[in-house]
């Protein structure tokens, strides 16, 4: 049932009409179990009652930052999140942001400020056409016109945000509606609560699961992929369980990491176009080459994930569970099962066990063997750079003193480019349900400092570790000042090679020479960060990176640890292979 709209508090200082129409958009917010909101200064009306309803404003500096934020937010809260931009150029910056969310099904609502409605198409400051704006990079688009609709539009946005495949939404608000005196009662008895995710949950087709459990049962070779799509579902635990029934090996994509626990038998760690010198899968390829089943579940079946589609092969059956229809047998045409990942993996599950797996119980011994052998290759392979002293520093040295402090309660957040491929191949998932955050959906430099102050929101108790190269930090220095003003605690990590990095060794073997875009000029980032507020320790030593990491971890405010890196550190890329010479030592 609604909650009355509360009476203005002898400390609310506004001028705003009590109620009006922000404080019916925020009653509205505050059903859906929203507690704070990522936003700038507009829409002012908003954010100025927000309090009476025990919600937080987290401000950010820019829109793609502060869409960035509730991302990381919604993935570690299981929550909708909610931002709010200013209408014009703030809308055009929040926009590359829910282009990420949109491809990785992470839900948000955004509330964007629209000029008032007497002066639409008139040319008023910063107006803008929001629709042609947002319709490529959210799943709905709607602007609210009247008062009496504020807790109709709010409901649809939520609904679709979490529904079926996650992904922004975006309410448009025009700023004289927010302002707009309302009845205490407008908006009627509401009791729904929209705010977390899955909002709704189907299971595939039960003749169709039957025949995948056949198909998994009888398979020489078979093979589970896990998506990012197992973490959306919490389908931990029902993974888990098809895994150890069958005797199944599960792989998982990089969004996946995490959707089974690494150290066991029969998982295979990431796969993709990570599998290159030093990679962790490497040595497992075999096992992918002779699949002639393989089951992806929430699994985009993207280019990465599978190496520019090279990686199966092309006599194999597929099985896809997928909650987007449109995601299954887009590039590999499978028996399609399409429902929710949890309860489908629940039902195939049960399916498995009405079948005969004697076959998959006799190969379980040598499968595992050939997983536990090539997990040993790439330890070895990988040891003399995990160990390396060498000046300058090895990224997969500092992957190794990071992996020796990770623990449960730690959240790990990386940028786009080499920072999550280091972190993908050399950090382990220890558990079942232990989740890496990165931003792989468009995989844009920028987004992990603002995506881990937003996790960090989401779970003040843990600590937050951010991965960035120096060329992703750059794209976001100004938000640590907003870690300040937040007070949000977490150590952000920069690669510092002074170039840019992919791009300068992937032109350097597409086309024999870079260009000029990729060199850097020396940026001493710890010192921005000290400017800030924030600790700041740069590291040109690999003794001196783990104590420094472990002060980070035990000091109560957020530190910036800047690592000269080697710019000549190859990534394990499938591209690279014959192409670069890797180091031995």
């Amino acid at each position: 049932m609604n909650q009355p709209i509360p009476e203005a508090l002898p400390v609310v200082r506004h001028n705003l009409s009590s109620p009006c129409g922000a404080h019916v958009l925020a009653r509205a917010l505050k059903r859906h179990g929203v507690d704070v909101l990522f936003g700038q200064s507009l829409p002012s009306p908003l954010h100025l009652v927000i309090p009476e309803f025990g919600m937080r404003q987290i401000a950010y500096r820019t829109e793609n930052a502060g869409g960035a934020m509730a991302d990381g937010y919604a993935r570690a809260s299981q929550k909708v999140a909610v931002v709010t931009a200013q209408n014009g150029p703030a809308a055009a910056l929040l926009a590359p942001a829910l282009a990420e969310a949109l491809k990785a099904s992470v839900p948000i609502v955004a509330i964007v400020q629209e000029v008032r409605r007497n002066q639409t198409d008139k040319n008023a400051f910063q107006e803008l056409d929001h629709f042609d704006v947002f319709r490529g990079v959210a799943k709905w688009v709607r602007r609210v016109a009247d008062a009496s609709r504020i807790e109709d539009y709010v409901d649809m946005a939520f609904t679709a945000a979490a529904s079926g495949r996650p992904g922004p939404a975006v309410l448009l608000c025009p700023q004289d509606l927010l302002m707009e005196a309302v009845k205490p009662d407008v908006g009627g008895e509401r009791r729904a609560a929209l705010g977390a995710y899955p909002l709704d949950r189907s299971v595939a087709d039960p003749q169709r699961i039957e025949a995948a459990a056949g198909l998994l049962a009888q398979a020489e070779c078979p093979l589970i992929v896990a998506g990012g799509g197992v973490h959306l579902s919490g389908a931990h635990e029902a993974l888990a369980r098809v895994q150890e029934l069958a005797a199944l090996p599960v792989a998982t994509s990089s969004m996946g990491k995490g959707a089974v626990t690494e150290t066991h038998a029969l998982s295979m760690g990431v796969i993709g176009y990570f599998m290159g010198t030093r990679g962790m899968a490497r040595h497992m390829r075999a096992l992918i080459d002779r699949a002639d089943c393989v089951l992806f579940v929430g699994d985009r079946t993207n280019q990465n994930g599978t190496d520019s589609w090279t990686l199966f092969p092309k006599h194999a059956r597929f099985i896809h569970i997928d909650i987007d229809g449109q995601e299954v047998g887009r590039n590999y045409e499978a028996l399609r099962l399409v429902g929710d990942a949890k309860l489908t993996l629940e039902a195939l599950g049960d399916a498995l066990s009405r079948v005969d797996l004697s076959k998959r119980r006799n190969a379980q011994a040598a499968v595992e063997k050939e997983i536990v052998a090539g997990k040993a290759a790439f330890r070895n392979e990988a040891e003399p750079m995990l160990t390396s002293n060498a000046v300058p520093i090895r990224p997969e040295r500092l992957m190794g003193d990071l992996s020796s402090l990770l623990t449960p309660n730690m959240q790990i957040v990386t940028d786009a480019s080499y920072s999550s491929i280091w972190a993908m191949n050399y950090l382990n998932a220890s558990f079942a349900g232990q989740r890496f955050l990165t931003g792989r959906g468009l995989a844009g430099l920028g987004w992990g400092l603002p995506a881990a102050l937003g996790a960090k929101v989401a779970h003040p108790e843990r600590e937050v570790v951010c991965i960035a190269g120096d060329g992703a930090f750059a794209h976001v220095w100004s938000e640590l000042e907003t870690a300040v003003r937040m007070k949000l605690k977490v150590i952000q990590i920069v690669l510092n090679n002074q170039i840019l990095g992919y791009q300068w060794h992937a032109e350097e073997v597409m086309y024999g020479d870079h260009t000029d875009a990729c060199q850097c000029e020396p940026v001493d980032h710890a010192a921005i960060a000290r400017a800030c507020g924030c600790e700041g320790v740069r590291v040109e030593d690999p003794a001196d990176f783990k104590p420094a990491l472990v002060r980070a971890l035990a000091g109560s405010k957020t530190t910036v640890i800047d690592v000269m890196i080697d710019p000549r550190a190859y990534p394990p890329l499938t591209l690279y292979e014959g192409k670069i010479a890797y180091r031995v030592t």
